[in-house]
């Protein structure tokens, strides 16, 4: 556990020590401690602080995964711009995972409710599939027998979560700057983080990307991504698909959660719909490509070797939901194939 802040030590230490599953290891003060203590005790996973003296999370973090390419490294962020681009930055460059600061909290004791609530789930998380990897290769679901008969896709749906932002990154950027589809996506994210990761996607992609606006209309070639703190769907009126922003209730703990865009997205498109599931925790979305296929639309996931986390997809593609498990170097071929209405299968 790395922070310079000896407060902030003691109360993630705190939360990590109240699961019987989970021993701290060690803790370090600073970037450089980090790396020489990772080296010498091996943890399963790190949680590491952004801003620190002598060495950052962002240099540290570089240098955990060039030594260590395996091992889940969690960041923890302020929920400011500057935090917020130094997270995305660590993201690209081999962390895992990321847990806002509890910087709203007005007890020490509501402090260490929203550190526990957020940050045990992520590490039991990454440990498990960190565990898988290392093991046998996994089974690989058989997708659905039937793919639904081929329609002109009229939407891209996606959902994703842990180790999504580096995913999307690879699946944007490797589409063609002539997809004929309109791309909706729904990233877990704070509020202040989806408007830069909207500008990095936008800088890697083909594709003109943005942050979505209340009202933004739904044009091919456009990538919309829902604001943090609002689930994204979309509406249509006089002929004209709009992007229609809420903050109604969560949906698996999550606002924005994946199972409202995917919804919407079918009760508008119907079979017109082609949703991709990343890599993610939890299981948002599967209710969601559940009504997908209702519909008569088409879901394909990612496969459990290339996800940080098989939670998402895992839970889509176990419900026997998916029409193609693929992995993450082959979605972005495989959709611009897909949303030319080509032969399937």
């Amino acid at each position: 556990m790395v922070d310079d802040s000896a407060v902030l030590r003691r109360l993630i230490s705190n939360v990590l020590a109240s699961d019987p599953e989970i021993e701290v290891v060690g803790t370090a003060v600073d970037g450089l401690d980090a790396i020489e203590k990772v080296d010498v005790l091996k943890p399963d996973v790190v949680t590491l602080d952004v801003e620190m003296p002598r060495l950052d999370g962002l240099g540290a973090v570089k240098e955990i995964s060039a030594r260590h390419p395996r091992l889940p490294v969690i960041m923890f962020s302020t929920l400011t711009e500057k935090g917020a681009s130094a997270t995305l930055h660590a993201l690209s460059n081999g962390a895992s995972d990321y847990v806002a600061k509890p910087t709203g909290a007005t007890s020490f004791a509501d402090a260490l409710d929203i550190v526990r609530d957020e940050l045990l789930p992520r590490v039991k998380a990454l440990t498990a599939a960190r565990r898988i990897s290392a093991g046998a290769p996994a089974a690989v679901p058989r997708p659905r027998a039937t793919p639904p008969v081929r329609t002109q896709p009229e939407v891209l749906v996606i959902a994703c979560s842990t180790g999504g932002p580096d995913a999307l990154s690879k699946v944007l950027a490797g589409l063609p700057a002539t997809f004929a589809l309109p791309v909706l996506v729904t990233q877990h994210m704070p509020p202040v983080f989806t408007a830069q990761f909207a500008d990095r996607l936008d800088r890697v992609s083909p594709l003109s990307v943005r942050e979505a606006s209340d009202g933004d209309v739904v044009r091919r070639g456009d990538v919309l991504v829902a604001p943090g703190d609002f689930h994204l769907r979309v509406s249509r009126s006089a002929g004209v698909v709009r992007a229609a922003l809420d903050q109604g209730p969560r949906e698996n703990f999550c606002r924005p959660a994946a199972d409202p865009l995917l919804r919407s997205a079918a009760e508008l498109y119907g079979p017109g719909v082609l949703c991709l599931v990343l890599t993610g925790m939890g299981s948002d979305g599967l209710e969601g490509a559940r009504v997908v296929v209702d519909k008569g639309g088409r879901v394909v996931v990612q496969d459990q070797a290339t996800s940080v986390v098989w939670g998402m997809p895992g839970a889509v593609a176990g419900a026997g939901l998916a029409h193609e498990v693929l992995p993450l170097e082959a979605i972005a071929p495989r959709l611009s194939v897909l949303a030319g209405a080509l032969p399937v299968g």
